[in-house]
């Protein structure tokens, strides 16, 4: 009674009218409707085996993706301070070439000076050898600004080369860690995805699409469940009699009030 009273409507694929519309078509098909639930609940066990294997691999796919993603970050950011280091380094050479050219032109005119004959010639070149001084004074400004930040630059590029080299040796462990349990469980995932498309051929499409639609939105990837204790087992409601007798007879689609799974005969369960 309680149950009744705090049930919440679950929008399923029989709200759409799709199982309807599969149930009335079941005469049309060369399977029963027994022998399609049956199916349904083979595909279910099967793909609940598939989840087991790849829920022991855990987080191990995911943090080898993200650290494939760091290297792959990391790796362009060592790119572009190596470009960059090459670019400020380029800038030295020049301002150093500048400060040498503006060294010699006041030496130069500096002995012209020594040689004028008028203080219009001698006011000109001081004021050429007061210009190039300015530009020694810029030039030794640019160059000790562009050292400062070259070595900052060379100094953040050796950290991310260190944490590049952490990062392969920690995606070389995660993989190997990852392969270990990929090749033990290799052989059974293949015979089950194998023995799974196998049963999904022989499964009608819209019903297929159905199972898989309820699976998606299941929480624990249960899409066809059977009553066990007078209730479903994926969302632990009580099941009406009636509604167990329509299980139990397996001559239409019963779905789950509650959770929305795809309810079937007990009897589909093998027998320990």
């Amino acid at each position: 009674m309680s149950a009744a009273k705090n049930k919440i409507p679950v929008e399923t694929p029989l709200d759409g009218g799709t199982f309807i519309s599969l149930q009335k078509s079941t005469v049309e098909g060369d399977l029963s409707m027994e022998s399609k639930l049956y199916l349904l609940f083979k595909l279910q066990q099967t793909d609940s085996k598939i989840d087991q294997i790849h829920l022991l691999r855990g987080e191990l796919p995911l943090e080898v993706q993200d650290l494939e993603d760091d290297i792959l970050g990391l790796t362009t950011r060592t790119e572009n301070l190596m470009q960059e280091i090459k670019e400020v380094e380029k800038v030295i050479a020049q301002k150093k070439i500048d400060l040498e050219n503006s060294k010699a032109l006041i030496e130069k005119y500096t002995v012209q000076q020594n040689n004028v004959k008028n203080n219009r010639e001698y006011d000109s070149l001081s004021k050429e050898i007061e210009f190039q001084g300015l530009e020694v004074q810029l030039s030794e400004k640019r160059i000790k600004e562009s050292t400062l930040v070259l070595a900052e630059k060379k100094s953040l590029l050796e950290v991310t080369k260190v944490a590049l080299e952490e990062r392969k040796l920690d995606l070389e462990n995660k993989k190997k860690e990852l392969d270990a349990i990929v090749s033990e469980t290799a052989k059974e995932e293949e015979e089950l995805l194998k023995y799974s498309a196998e049963i999904q051929s022989q499964i009608d499409a819209r019903l297929l699409a159905a199972y898989h639609k309820v699976r998606t939105n299941a929480r624990n990837g249960l899409a066809v469940v059977t009553v066990k204790r007078d209730a479903c087992s994926g969302c632990f409601n009580k099941i009406p009699p009636q509604r167990q007798m329509d299980i139990a007879s397996s001559k239409k689609i019963i779905v789950c009030e509650y959770c929305g799974r795809i309810l079937v005969n007990a009897d589909f369960e093998p027998q320990e």
